[in-house]
């Protein structure tokens, strides 16, 4: 799918070069890098390789959005674990709201990732379930980021399209029974006031989950978009925690 708008300044996938652990961070839907830069820049200060790829469709024009699938978002995803893995020693791989999903996708496909770990992934978006099943309208009305801090800006479109909306739910409705299966270690954070994704979400997956190694930090201080809000150091300083121990861990294995 070639993308006929140009990226959005801001919104472009962005890189760091660090050391041999590498984490990917995936955006969410109708995201964009941008939503995870912070996070993404707070990695690299501590020492580690960071990609963070901008998936098809994403901070373009929606109309773009219209014409990609799950399948050209989860490509872009596994593109960038296959960029890391060549780069690194040990690759992580974390995600926000629906790339929170397809983390857990990845980790489903690559057993050899280190660790994983869900911001807000997503299993339900309430607020689209109405449209399931129906081909009018073409496009709906965005609101606002679901972000508890002022004055933050975060790149998205303030359309979006309906059968994008069918794609994201596919994706949503095909991770579930992926989970038993998955063995990776996993740090799952949940807002526990989310507008968009209901923290359940995040209880279930850790439930579901075939991982031995899991753990659920709640965040009181962020709605949605986790990356972008209060809780964000809080999110950078426990991944980092959670990244050294499970490396050491990895270590007293070998």
């Amino acid at each position: 799918m070639k993308e006929r708008y140009p990226v959005l300044n801001g919104a472009e996938s962005f890189y760091y070069e660090g050391n041999e652990i590498g984490i990917l961070i995936t955006h969410g839907f109708l995201g964009t890098p941008q939503s995870v830069r912070f996070l993404g820049e707070s990695f690299a200060k501590l020492g580690y390789t960071i990609f963070a790829p901008r998936l098809k469709g994403h901070g373009t024009h929606y109309k773009d959005m219209e014409n990609t699938s799950y399948e050209d978002w989860y490509a872009e995803a596994e593109k960038g674990y296959q960029f890391l893995k060549e780069k690194c020693s040990s690759v992580y791989a974390a995600g926000q709201s629906m790339g929170g999903a397809l983390t857990l996708w990845l980790a489903g496909e690559y057993p050899e990732i280190a660790g994983i770990v869900l911001i807000n992934a997503a299993l339900r978006v309430p607020c689209y379930e109405y449209l399931k099943g129906k081909t009018n309208p073409r496009y709906i009305d965005e609101g606002a980021p679901d972000i508890k801090k002022e004055g933050v800006e975060e790149i998205t479109y303030g359309k979006v399209p309906v059968p994008s909306i069918f794609e994201l739910q596919k994706i949503m409705e095909r991770t579930p029974v992926l989970l038993p299966s998955i063995k990776t270690p996993v740090l799952g954070f949940k807002s526990i006031e989310d507008h968009v994704v209901p923290a359940a979400c995040t209880d279930f997956i850790l439930e579901k989950i075939g991982s031995a190694k899991k753990k659920a930090i709640s965040l009181y201080n962020s709605y949605h978009v986790a990356s972008m809000d209060h809780d964000n150091e809080k999110i950078v300083n426990i991944t980092h925690q959670y990244i050294q121990k499970n490396q050491v861990d990895s270590l007293s294995l070998v």
